[in-house]
């Protein structure tokens, strides 16, 4: 169990007030221009000692992102792109950062820029997160006010801003590609790559997009040191995490925690555990709607981390836990999950475009036993026709929880068939 003071965000709960004056007693800002003397290069080598994965959900090595950028300018200015569009559902960690916590990811904001040689950072921040955005775009003039940001920020000679773009309501556009589009002001729709982001992004310069998470753990990292860091978990899978914990147990919350953690532990824990006992669960869908669910029986003893779920054929994605009881309708539950992907489609791709369509429409079916039973293969098997065939990952986030449910409670399926054909026959 992770120790209060090993903890990160240590206003995640907003018990204390967001602003400069308060951030500073808990840390932030503190010996900002130190770290920044020690080099860009040695930034980006700590945090990729630290083994920091991306905290948005693809989990790609952060420091080794960072690296993918370039040193010498060919004349174009470099970017950072902050992804706070926050729109997985049953994901909600971001938020309280940006609502109880704004200094860390402008600290972050500053280091990770720097170390990539960027000019400025823009927060991409969802539409809906109205207060959010005030907040944070206070806590941004407060650090211009202090010289934290700005021309010469902290004093170290470098000069760096910030800047908050409020997005529409997008779904699509927590996606890096089609939000560096909608930051240009176009439709939000992917861009093919390559060109990457580094090559070629936000008005064809280089950039680098990072979730809010993996920016504002970074300051932290660098000042208690990349192997403190490492400490924590597995290895490929260390750190501390911000899990979310919805559903079916007795105290949903956000809370950080060392990774590797069972699931067990986190939800018994920190969540009072399951609703009417952990023998009454059902399901988990372990890291926000995209990811396959996965039956109590894995659950039993399951670690939460990157490499354990997916060897279990589901994903930490962003770790936002959704615990399903026995008194779920678990068809329908995947059913409205798929009617949210064809809704969040942009259209681009034809697989994504028809077949997100399609498979919400015999999920539907499905929910009442409305099928043959020879529809539950057709529907697996056109959900590996739209994985993998479109040019970003919405495709396979509106594929796998069909996926899951299919490989997990199949016999419920049948069940509902032969259900339904028994009454229809009476």
């Amino acid at each position: 169990m992770l120790l209060d003071q090993d903890r990160i965000f240590t206003n995640l709960y907003g018990y204390q007030h967001w602003g400069l004056a308060a951030a500073r007693k808990r840390g932030d800002w503190d010996g900002t221009k130190a770290i920044m003397d020690k080099g860009q290069d040695w930034i980006v080598e700590e945090v990729k000692k630290s083994g920091l994965r991306g905290r948005g959900g693809a989990g790609f090595p952060t420091g080794l992102k960072w690296s993918f950028m370039p040193k010498q300018s060919d004349g174009r200015p470099s970017y950072l792109v902050v992804n706070a569009d926050e729109g997985e559902p049953g994901t909600c960690k971001d938020r309280d950062m940006l609502r109880h916590d704004p200094h860390k990811l402008v600290e972050g904001c500053l280091l990770a820029g720097y170390a990539m040689r960027a000019v400025a950072a823009y927060i991409y921040i969802r539409g809906e997160f109205h207060n959010e955005a005030d907040i944070l775009e206070a806590a941004i003039a407060e650090a211009y006010e202090a010289g934290l940001i700005g021309k010469n920020a902290c004093g170290s000679g470098y000069d760096f801003d910030v800047f908050v773009h409020r997005g529409a309501g997008a779904y699509i556009c927590g996606e890096e590609m089609a939000l560096i589009e909608s930051l240009e002001g176009k439709k939000g729709q992917p861009r093919l790559k390559p060109p990457f982001p580094a090559n070629q992004g936000v008005w064809g310069c280089p950039t680098t997009v990072n979730n809010v998470e993996s920016i504002a753990v970074a300051p932290t990292i660098l000042r208690r040191g990349a192997s403190w860091f490492a400490g924590f978990g597995r290895p490929n899978n260390t750190g501390t995490k911000v899990f979310c914990i919805s559903g079916h147990v007795n105290k949903p919350c956000n809370v950080e925690e060392a990774m590797s953690i069972p699931m067990r532990e986190l939800i018994d824990k920190h969540a009072g555990g399951v609703r009417g006992g952990w023998d009454n669960l059902l399901a988990v869908i372990p890291g926000g709607a995209s990811v396959p669910v996965i039956p109590k029986s894995i659950c039993d003893s399951v670690l939460m981390d990157f490499d354990a779920l997916r060897e279990v054929k589901s994903g930490l994605g962003t770790a936002a836990v959704m615990v399903m009881d026995k008194s779920t309708d678990i068809v329908k539950a995947i059913a409205r999950l798929s009617k949210f992907y064809m809704h969040e489609s942009c259209g681009q791709c034809t697989p994504c475009r028809e077949g997100t369509g399609w498979m919400w429409r015999v999920m539907e079916r499905l929910v009442k036993g409305r099928a043959e039973v020879s529809e539950i293969d057709m529907l697996l098997d056109v959900t590996y026709q739209v994985e993998g065939h479109t040019i970003c990952a919405l495709g396979d986030a509106a594929a796998w929880p069909i996926q899951g449910l299919i490989r997990h409670f199949r016999p419920e399926l049948e069940r509902r068939i032969l259900d339904y054909r028994r009454a229809k026959a009476a």
